[in-house]
């Protein structure tokens, strides 16, 4: 998934990635491991890795693709899973998170990548990087699988905030449009507002007044609104952009996933049932593989924080060696895109009813 993007060819520097190197689930090792499969596949990026050194050393001693592309930084301390994101505002200074945030906020490295703590993240980003002019609330955008001839969605928010009002719906319109444009090379997106039914008096009283001030949008915003879409459309060709607050969106996301997972057990259940199945699996085993290919959410592993002075991308925490690799990828593409100088523009200064700046 490429888009055209404003640099040349030529690059004077490698694209430095601050990564939280202790977050998730998986370990440091996988993290590392992540970083060296992305190190293999594009030369012109190379590594800052937060966390403690006398662990990660080894493990980045034995990537010979990391020689001469990563720096340790130093960090005694982690966030877990289980940390609330106001303990970690108060005494989390020597986390890896922290130093990983603190990089991009000093302009040292371009984003920032962590497997760790949604919440202690963003809580972290919004205070550190601080939110962009004009943007209330910032929003996390996924890319979702869809039947879409580019393969996906761009969906937001999927759990920055469970709250959003219609001024905010709006931002998420206006910055899912600039990420889908920058992220996947569509020239005018379709906008899709996420309701209980596609009918306009459907819906809470804020969808309503949403729905009038994203229309209002299109034209100057270079999107086109396709209106109220449902459920069943996150995953269809109606729309490319799909617009909710953070607590349906995380519902929707992790309803996909479990759904997802069932039908691939189901499906191995299946084909194990008896030899003439397991036979079928293997006459059928082609087909099998591009369809996990299709639908594999580690190819697209990797939440975007938009709305913030700074890019900084959230892996998802179980994620493995390809699924850090994928993050790393969506961080450097939306680097060297300039992709939040570009968000930046559009809603930095405008305000809901103004004209979205181009």
């Amino acid at each position: 998934m490429t888009a055209a993007t404003d640099q040349s060819s030529a690059k004077p520097q490698p694209t430095l990635i601050s990564v939280d190197a202790m977050g998730g689930d998986q370990g440091p090792a996988i993290v590392v491991a992540g970083c060296s499969t992305s190190a293999k596949l594009n030369p012109d990026i190379a590594f800052i890795l937060h966390g403690d050194k006398a662990v990660l050393g080894p493990l980045v001693n034995k990537r010979r693709e990391l020689e001469g592309r990563c720096e340790i930084r130093h960090a005694s301390d982690v966030v877990t899973m289980d940390d609330k994101p106001s303990q970690v505002l108060r005494t989390g200074k020597d986390t890896s998170m922290w130093s990983a945030i603190e990089s991009v906020r000093s302009g040292e490295a371009a984003v920032a990548v962590s497997c760790g703590n949604t919440g202690a993240l963003m809580a972290l980003s919004m205070i550190r990087l601080k939110k962009l002019p004009g943007v209330n609330r910032p929003a996390i955008a996924v890319l979702y699988p869809s039947s879409n001839r580019q393969g996906f969605n761009v969906m937001l928010d999927v759990g920055a905030d469970v709250r959003a009002d219609a001024e905010d719906l709006l931002r998420y319109a206006l910055m899912g449009t600039s990420y889908a444009r920058n992220g996947m090379a569509l020239t005018r997106p379709r906008v899709g507002l996420l309701n209980v039914g596609t009918e306009e008096h459907k819906g809470r009283s804020e969808l309503k007044e949403a729905y009038e001030l994203i229309r209002d949008q299109q034209q100057s915003a270079g999107f086109d609104f396709v209106g109220f879409v449902e459920g069943s459309d996150i995953a269809g060709d109606r729309a490319d952009v799909i617009v909710t607050d953070g607590f349906t969106g995380n519902v929707a996301i992790k309803t996909g996933e479990g759904t997802a997972s069932m039908i691939g057990n189901r499906l191995r259940e299946a084909f194990e049932y008896s030899p003439l199945s397991r036979l079928a699996s293997l006459l059928a085993y082609t087909s099998l593989q591009r369809l996990k290919r299709k639908i594999d959410p580690r190819r697209v592993n990797g939440g975007v924080f938009l709305g913030l002075n700074g890019t900084v991308v959230k892996s998802h925490g179980s994620a493995d060696a390809t699924g850090v690799s994928a993050a790393i990828k969506l961080a450097a593409h939306l680097s060297d895109s300039k992709f939040n100088d570009k968000l930046a523009a559009r809603v930095a200064a405008a305000q809901p009813t103004e004209e979205a700046l181009t």
